[in-house]
This record gives C-alpha cells, structure tokens and sequence, in this order.
C-alpha cells in the first residue's frame, strides 16, 4: 500500500484548535504519531510546545479527540506507568503515549524515565528534540547541541554559547535494554510512520522514539525551511536515523557520502558565530559518533 493510501485509513487525532509557530515540526510529528495510534489511547503532554501552543486545548478550542493528561515535567513517565497498569488490571489493551519535549524527557523527566524503562513498562514514549526550551524564551537544555545561542547560554565576551556536547538519550535508552528504541525525523516520513506503526505492536516493554524537530523560532530560519534543516542534520550525520530492535541495531538512513557539518550550521542563526575550533571539534564529535554506531549495527545486528 502507497504511503498517502496507508495515512488515510487513519483518522486523526489532532483537530482545530492549532496555534503552532509557523513551519513547526513538532506539530507535524505529533499530529501523524497520534494519528496511527488512534482513538484507543490515551496520551500526556508535559508542559513545552504543544502544550503552550494550544494543540491539546489549553484554551477555549481544543486540538485532541482522545483523553489528555497534563503532568508536571519530572513525573511523566511515571503517571502513564500507573494509567496502563491500570488498564491491564482490567483487561484493556490501550496505547498510553507520552509526547514530551527536552525537559520533560531529557532533563527534569529523566529519572521517571530511566525507572520506567528498568522495571520494562509497557508505554511509549515520544521525545521530540528541538534542542532546547521555549518556556521563557530558547533556553538551554542538556539536549542543546556544543556553541549552540539560547537565552541561557548567549554569545559575547563571557560566553561562546554552549561549552558542552548534547546529551545522547536515544544512545542512553537503548542502553537500558527497552524492547523498543528508534529515532526518526520529519524530513524522512515513511521512516517515522514506520516505527510508529510499529510500537504500536510492542507489548513486551517500554519503546522510545527520538524526533528531531527543528525549532524555527529558537534555531533562527525562515518557516518554510523547516524540513530542508532537519534532513540536513540527517545528511551531515549529525542526526544519526536507526533502532534497536530487542537489543538488534540497524541503521535506517546510511549516509554514505555526508554534505559537510558545516552545511548545517551555517543554515541556522544559532550557530553563526562559531569559532573554527568549535566547528572542528564538532565535526570531530559527528564523526566519531558516526563510527561507533556503525561499529554497533555490525556488531549487534
């Protein structure tokens, strides 16, 4: 079946009530992951993007047609490990689905998070990684990439941004022995419709999915670059597209011949003032990270 036939045999999810910035992936993500899982889940949005921009009905319209939960950032996965208990005990089969940003994954949820996917609970979690928070402006996160501006870290005499690498959680989750660890992006659809469709069939643990979402107010580029960034970062290997199947590694996207690092952060405001050192020890930091999940897919394939 074509892609465009299979994504119309699902209803969606997400109706009016979309206020998104311009040209935000994180919408668009949300919307298509929400639309394979259907009507029979139930899913938490912690405070972040889609929250604040009024897709699960902070307002008077709403965007959801299915239950929504509002947790606070630190206890996320947490809650949705004691809504599917809950729903085993009384012999229901419903897909409870986080879609949390960086704090409420990455940083503040992260405990809630790691417990969840020790004791092997059966939700699926959705991080979509825009690198940073938009809760008071673009502020850091441990998810921000190494000379990245935000708020927090600004760029001047004091500061050249960011003076620390990203935290690598799709490496971090698979790592913890989940049935199911996949990243994805937006630029590469059939992909992510794929591993959603996917863990969706997972009955057997917890199931991670890494989006990289670019941000276009905090990354500085014009709306209707949106997709055109992200494959970018696809293509110069600094968003490495694989999964863990059950401990098995493949990579989904090979990039063969990568379009230089450079190619990618010259696309973004946040990155415009980058030092050549910063630039090298960047593409040093792709680079070698490339050849380790390589090594990995040969080794445990």
């Amino acid at each position: 079946m074509k892609l465009a036939e299979r994504m119309s045999s699902y209803e969606d999810m997400v109706g009016p009530g979309i206020t998104a910035c311009s040209g935000c992936n994180v919408e668009l993500s949300m919307r298509t992951a929400l639309q394979i899982l259907g009507p029979n889940t139930i899913v938490a949005v912690p405070p972040g993007c889609m929250g604040g921009v009024q897709s699960v009905g902070w307002a008077d319209k709403t965007g959801m047609k299915i239950p929504v939960f509002f947790p606070l950032l630190d206890n996320t996965a947490s809650m949705l490990s004691g809504i599917k208990k809950y729903y085993e005990r009384i012999g229901r089969d419903v897909n409870v689905v986080a879609f949390a940003g960086d704090g409420a994954s990455v940083d503040a949820g992260f405990q809630a998070l790691s417990g969840a996917a020790e004791r092997g609970d059966n939700i699926i979690y959705i991080c979509y990684d825009n690198e940073g928070y938009m809760n008071t402006g673009f502020q850091r996160s441990s998810s921000t990439s190494l000379g990245s501006w935000t708020s927090t870290t600004p760029v001047g005499d004091a500061s050249h941004g960011k003076s620390s690498h990203k935290k690598d959680m799709p490496m971090i989750m698979a790592m913890h022995d989940i049935a199911y660890m996949a990243t994805a992006s937006p630029a590469y659809m059939p992909d992510l419709i794929r591993k959603i469709e996917k863990a969706k069939t997972i009955k057997d643990g917890l199931v991670y999915i890494h989006i990289y979402n670019s941000c276009t107010t905090g990354w500085g580029y014009p709306s209707e670059k949106s997709i055109d960034i992200v494959r970018k970062g696809v293509k110069s290997r600094f968003m490495p597209i694989y999964e863990v199947d059950h401990g098995k590694f493949k990579l989904n996207v090979d990039i063969k011949d990568p379009i230089p690092l450079m190619d990618y952060l010259s696309s973004m405001k946040k990155y415009k003032h980058l030092s050549e050192q910063q630039i090298e020890e960047l593409q040093k930091y792709v680079d070698d990270k490339w050849k380790n999940l390589k090594t990995l897919c040969e080794v445990m394939g």
